[in-house]
């Protein structure tokens, strides 16, 4: 009502300065509104001094979690900011909501997983109308094969036979009211016999989760076992007893139990780990004859071996290794087999590779190379059936996947793959990844995988080992706005079945590939010290204008873990837009081996920083985007690379999105507050050691603001669940203000959620409108 009554008064005005120009004078255009404020929190200072060296952090109060009035300041700074970002982006609602429509839109209408088949029964989890968690049910796959339905209330009702063919195992709408109100569960696992269901569930008011066992029979939760802190769980003896693991109050792994479901006897302890950087995990072999025991420090790591058959008989060490290196042990036909990337005689190797050694060993194991090491053949990762060993490759910088029948012949001579006749699964171009499902079933012919690329909706495929063809069980499909979901001989129709060639994948639709609408692009990119570096670049053909296009830049670059650049829909709506999206794969991401991720951490991690920014001037020096309209983008570990380049850079970047980001590793590492494991310490440094404290101090996006310039634009995101506190974001953001220009076109914001994110569609859409409405807001002005 005030802006029509506004505006009636300055028409008015208008005519009365027509007829009388003298008595207009005095008149006053009408001034916008002053923006908003930015909150200012109070400094305490406290000071710290480790190996001679004394620094100050006045907004240390922030993290002091057991002092009540600290609490009681936080509380009101975090409504003040809140306050002050709604206000910021006040001029954004109607775009926030024409967005959030837009990415709902595109999000797929099919709220179920593709059922799993495992010996009789298909598992799949699907979401009922006006629920806001799902429901984990199961049917046999034998019986009304063709049928399957996913509406509430009818559900798995079969009309012609009259008879309910559905089971459900665990409603998490019900689990919510039972856990705080929302359902977060960490691990399931269905027992061998298919009897019972093992999973763990977060306590939001005692922060940890919760072992729960249910008779999938019954349909009733075990009285038997109960326990908190469990973190990992392993099913023996056919299903008839439980292995689990326990954290300490830091949420460290330290204890193995094992528990005799319907047994009235007390939970064994198996081990005991207290040390203070050791760590332990189980799993069983996919033959679920074994239960493989993980133990890692970071000066060893060892494996051991428990008989399924009788768990209380001990454990047998079957591998150990100097330093924390990733060992999986499978079992097949009496052999063990071994994926790792431990050194090997002394020295670091830059890939995983694969041993085995026969289960029945005389005298001191030793184990053999499977395969004979090729540069051309980087094995990424491996999984096991009773008749063939699949292999996740890469080859130069093209993902590929293949198998190979089993058994191996028995001759401890190592082989070259290709002398095994591997059968290659026909892919598309630009795959980013490669990652296996829920293959539990070891004596089904068929794995389960899905296939991500940049400029493709993730497919999940089926693929038959024994025959070599494969059908796409479930993949979103943008242009027709559906999703294609494919059951039992329902699908029989539409099988894809394809001669072992890739031209024919490349030529072929049946992906529902985007390549007409979006071009990804390759580059090289010349680092600071010469390291050449892997960028991918995405943008529409339609919308592509030489050097005026705005562009987000993503990067991540730690734990040696992949990019992920997988299509995601909520980036159609920048795309659209003309915005070019680029992925820049750094130094200590998991890109190009362990070498490349090595080379990214501890006491080099500025390598990481160097390669993001050189990354950022490429895509400026050649005219991809305009200079003025490049954002960056970071999750976690991210947040603190695209920090650290904006400190080295703030006028390279025009805004930047941080999501959930670890942006004080000096203080956090020194005096870490939430439980810290020693892969964070060998990635980010330990700051005992002189090296990597100094390394530290000078790649710390917190340490390292610079003083008197203009920042870019900066909206941070974070969350009162998560492993990185509220405190890291809401320093750096009073830090940042405090020591740049004020400018009130470079926003520093901090958004805050309490609910989980990743188990929320809604809110995951409702924060990606948010993002990019302030991204559009930014760099359209």
């Amino acid at each position: 009502m005030h802006h029509i009554t506004s505006s009636l008064r300055h028409n008015h005005r208008h005519l009365h300065r027509q007829l009388t120009p003298i008595a207009s004078a005095h008149y006053k255009a009408h001034k916008p509104p002053p923006p908003p404020t930015p909150p200012k929190p109070p400094q305490k200072i406290a000071t710290c001094t480790l190996h001679d060296q004394t620094w100050e952090d006045p907004y240390n109060w922030m993290s002091n979690l057991n002092d009540k009035v600290a609490m009681r300041h936080m509380d009101v700074y975090i409504e003040q900011e809140e306050k002050y970002t709604e206000a910021v982006l006040s001029d954004t609602v109607r775009l926030q909501s024409k967005l959030q429509s837009e990415m709902a839109s595109r999000m797929s209408s099919h709220l179920s997983t593709p059922p799993f088949r495992w010996g009789p029964w298909l598992y799949y989890r699907r979401v009922e109308e006006g629920k806001q968690y799902p429901v984990l049910c199961r049917r046999l796959a034998g019986l009304n094969d063709e049928f399957i339905s996913h509406k509430s209330p009818t559900g798995g009702f079969d009309f012609t036979s009259g008879k309910r063919i559905e089971q459900k195992l665990i409603d998490y709408n019900q689990e919510a009211e039972r856990f705080g109100g929302y359902a977060y569960e960490e691990v399931s696992e269905v027992s061998p016999d298919h009897r019972f269901i093992a999973y763990t569930m977060y306590d939001k008011d005692n922060d940890f989760f919760k072992l729960c066992v249910r008779d999938s029979n019954m349909g009733v939760l075990c009285s038997k076992p109960q326990a908190d802190w469990v973190c990992n769980v392993a099913w023996a003896k056919g299903g008839q007893a439980l292995l689990y693991v326990v954290t300490n109050q830091n949420k460290k792994p330290y204890r193995v139990y094992c528990s005799m479901l319907g047994s009235k006897d007390e939970d064994v302890m198996l081990l005991e780990e207290p040390g203070e950087n050791v760590h332990v995990n189980i799993r069983h072999t996919k033959d679920f004859q074994f239960v493989t025991v993980n133990i890692f420090s970071t000066t060893y790591s060892k494996v051991y071996l428990i008989n399924s058959a009788d768990p209380l008989s001990g454990m047998t060490l079957v591998w150990e290794c100097e330093a924390c290196a990733h060992c999986i042990i499978e079992h097949h036909q009496g052999y063990l087999y071994l994926f790792t990337n431990a050194d090997r005689g002394g020295q670091s190797v830059d890939c995983h590779y694969l041993l085995r050694s026969p289960l029945y060993y005389s005298g001191p194991r030793k184990w053999e190379n499977v395969f004979i090491d090729d540069k051309d053949f980087i094995i990424e990762d491996v999984d096991f059936s009773n008749s063939h060993l699949v292999l996740i490759i890469r080859e130069g910088g093209r993902f590929k996947l293949c198998s190979v029948a089993l058994p191996l012949a028995s001759s401890k001579e190592a082989v070259h793959l290709r002398d095994l006749y591997p059968n290659f699964l026909p892919l598309p171009e630009s795959v980013s990844q490669i990652s296996p499902g829920t293959n539990y079933d070891f004596y089904s012919s068929v794995m389960r995988f899905t296939i991500s690329s940049p400029v493709m909706p993730d497919a999940v495929v089926d693929y038959n080992l024994s025959n070599g063809k494969w059908e796409i069980i479930q993949q979103h499909n943008l242009l027709r706005e559906r999703t294609r979901v494919l059951y039992g001989t329902a699908s029989a129709g539409m099988n894809i079945s394809v001669h072992n060639t890739e031209a024919n994948a490349e030529n072929s639709n049946t992906w529902n590939d985007l390549s007409e609408f979006y071009a990804c692009e390759q580059h090289e990119v010349i680092s600071s010290d010469g390291v050449t570096v892997p960028l991918t670049v995405v943008y529409s053909h339609k919308r592509k204008k030489g050097g005026q296009n705005p562009a987000l830049l993503h990067g991540h670059g730690a734990y040696g873990e992949l990019l992920d650049k997988r299509w995601r829909s909520e980036l159609k709506s920048l795309l659209d837009r003309g915005w070019v999206i680029a992925y820049a794969d750094v130094r200590g991401g998991g890109g190009r081996g362990k070498r490349w991720h090595e080379d990214g951490r501890r006491t080099k991690k500025h390598n990481s920083v160097n390669d993001y920014i050189s990354c950022a001037k490429f895509l400026v020096e050649k005219e991809i985007v305009h200079q003025n309209k490049l954002a960056g983008w970071g999750y976690s570990a991210g947040g603190l690379l695209v920090a650290s380049a904006i400190n080295c850079c703030p006028d390279l970047f025009r805004a930047a999105v941080l999501k959930v980001p670890f942006l004080d590793p000096v203080n956090t590492l020194f005096r870490p507050i939430l439980p810290l494991t020693p892969v964070d310490y060998e990635e980010f440094g330990y700051p005992g050691d002189i090296e990597d404290f100094e390394a530290m101090r000078k790649f710390s996006p917190y340490e390292n603001i610079p003083k008197g310039v203009l920042y870019p634009a900066v909206l941070v995101s974070s969350s009162f669940n998560t492993r990185f506190g509220v405190w890291e974001a809401a320093k750096w953001v009073a830090r940042v203000r405090e020591r740049t220009i004020y400018n009130p076109d470079h926003p520093i914001l901090l958004n805050l959620t309490t609910d989980i994110v990743e188990e929320n569609r809604y809110l995951q859409c409702k924060e990606s409108a948010l993002e990019t409405a302030f991204l559009l807001k930014i760099i359209d002005s």
